[in-house]
């Protein structure tokens, strides 16, 4: 049942005055259920909550952690149809977007339910004493990975499960042993209640302490201010606006105590196009890159914002099929009317800009919060005289820049801001005469892609879901896949400790069997 409450652990509140309501984006009207805004008093609950559950929860084994884990992904499956209904009325997005998603959030619980039952992800390093060194005896040190405290998580809007509720910040930091209170997205505000209340009955069922999750509802910004400040919080996860990532970091930085919040924010995606590729298979990929770029309504941080070519015949060419093929593509309902106005307010910008030549533009479309693809073109010249065409586009649109000389290609890279990603579209004979090009990309971006598109993000330890700033605001951490988890840990070392005082994981006989680095080298043993 959807209470419109705030989760302050088990407990449901609604101490406040201030209501507000979600939007079915399709319909473009207000759903039915009402919420209602956490006070200072229930933020201040559930931090202090968490700091006590935390207590508890850091001294709870891997093996229970990880049966916690699994235990809310059945319970977000118990959910059925109801949540995959809401989750559609909140979002305009398709039924089979939602079962996808519901599957991917699962797997990332499990994935990090797996990644405990293991246990090597607390990096486990030995050196051995020695106390007959001279001309001074060594101490025996050895040092492990432990969780941080309570983590504040804001839900994002544009996956309202996979990063949200339940999703990779939460599921990462609840694995590390740190409870979270997250600050519910205002326009998924019932889904975020729904996977809430699953998140509290596997609480309850497998014996985790009261207080380790918590769901704040908020419209406004005081909530989300007043988590990043309380002191009870030792980290943050964000995913969304450069201009709401930027405060939220000054917020953490200016504390009494500073910690740190992991912020993703805007990501244009550069995406380089060789001639020689062009020239063989420039259809297939003007093809390939409309649907990438229209793809869930262009809803993506890693969608294709901007394509860089050298000029000539084939980068004409290419231009006009991905002009044709994006203009067949329907415009999609957008998440909720505020990201499409925003979407409509920045793209008309581009429009307007000195020096734009339009390729496509969909001047149409059913809904009212439908997102209209387009599709610009700009020389170089202009796009490293005019700053402002590097900003994001957040929906279906894409910028092509056609540079004079691989030399003029080579300065827009090094012009652009950090990013997500950054894709190489080229045959493999021409690779060795731009490896200069590849490096300038390489050090723009957190994932580089060769033949491919950018959108799509793969659950896996080998994922680097960062970037230089302001894709993120620290580089050397990801948001998706295993290494998640290593932003709510800190390492540290015991020296010269008793055996029989040490945790499992730094004793001599390595009892939980976890490989371990010892005198330099990897060992089970």
């Amino acid at each position: 049942m959807i209470t419109g409450k705030n989760y302050i652990g088990s407990k449901i509140s609604a101490e406040g005055k201030t209501t507000y309501t979600t939007i079915n984006p399709k319909l473009n009207i207000e759903n039915e259920w009402q919420f209602t805004e956490a006070t200072e008093s229930e933020v201040d609950a559930a931090a202090q909550l968490a700091a006590e559950a935390f207590e508890v929860y850091k001294h709870k084994s891997d093996e229970e952690r990880a049966t916690f884990l699994r235990a809310i992904g059945e319970e977000i499956e118990a959910l059925g149809q109801q949540l995959i209904d809401t989750y559609t009325t909140e979002s305009g997005l398709p039924e089979g977007r939602a079962m996808g998603e519901r599957g991917r959030t699962i797997g990332q619980l499990n994935a990090f339910a797996s990644l405990l039952e293991q246990g090597d992800w607390v990096q486990a390093t030995i050196d051995h004493g020695n106390p007959e060194r001279t001309p001074a005896p060594k101490p025996d040190l050895r040092k492990m990975q432990i969780a941080t405290g309570p983590v504040a998580v804001f839900g994002a809007s544009n996956f309202p499960f996979a990063f949200s509720t339940a999703g990779g910040d939460t599921a990462s930091a609840l694995a590390a042993g740190c409870p979270v209170v997250v600050k519910s997205h205002p326009m998924h505000a019932a889904t975020g209640e729904l996977v809430s209340s699953a998140i509290i009955k596997a609480a309850q069922k497998t014996g985790i302490p009261d207080g380790v999750f918590s769901n704040l509802n908020s419209k406004g910004i005081a909530v989300g201010e007043q988590l990043v400040k309380h002191p009870a919080i030792k980290g943050v996860g964000f995913t969304g606006s450069i201009k709401a990532g930027k405060a939220l970091v000054a917020l953490g930085a200016n504390r009494e105590e500073p910690i740190p919040v992991y912020a993703e924010m805007g990501s244009i995606n550069p995406v380089v196009i060789l001639p020689e590729a062009l020239k063989v298979n420039g259809e297939s990929w003007a093809q390939k890159y409309a649907g990438s770029i229209n793809l869930g309504a262009g809803q993506f941080c890693t969608n294709p914002g901007l394509i860089l070519g050298i000029e000539g015949e084939e980068l004409e060419t290419f231009g006009k099929n991905l002009a044709a093929h994006l203009g067949e593509q329907p415009a999609h309902c957008m998440l909720h009317p505020n990201i499409q106005s925003a979407y409509e307010s920045g793209k008309q910008t581009m429009l307007d800009a000195a020096g734009t030549e339009v390729l496509a533009v969909t001047l149409e479309a059913e809904g009212a919060n439908d997102g209209k693809p387009a599709l610009v073109k700009v020389t170089g010249d202009d796009f490293l005289a005019n700053t402002k065409l590097h900003a994001e586009v957040f929906g279906p649109f894409s910028m092509l820049v056609s540079c004079t000389s691989k030399a003029q290609l080579l300065e827009v890279l090094n012009a652009l801001e950090g990013q997500l990603t950054g894709s190489l579209i080229a045959e493999t004979s021409e690779v060795v005469a731009y490896t200069d090009v590849i490096d300038a990309l390489r050090s723009r971006v957190g994932r580089i892609l060769f033949n491919g598109v950018p959108t799509g993000v793969e659950v896996c330890p080998a994922m680097h879901h960062g970037g230089p700033f302001p894709s993120t605001s620290d580089a050397k951490f990801t948001s998706v896949g295993n290494d998640a988890i290593y932003r709510w840990v800190r390492p540290v070392s015991y020296q010269d400790w008793p055996q029989e005082l040490l945790p499992d994981a730094l004793k001599e006989e390595n009892p939980l069997g976890i490989l371990r680095k010892v005198d330099g080298n990897y060992s089970k043993a």
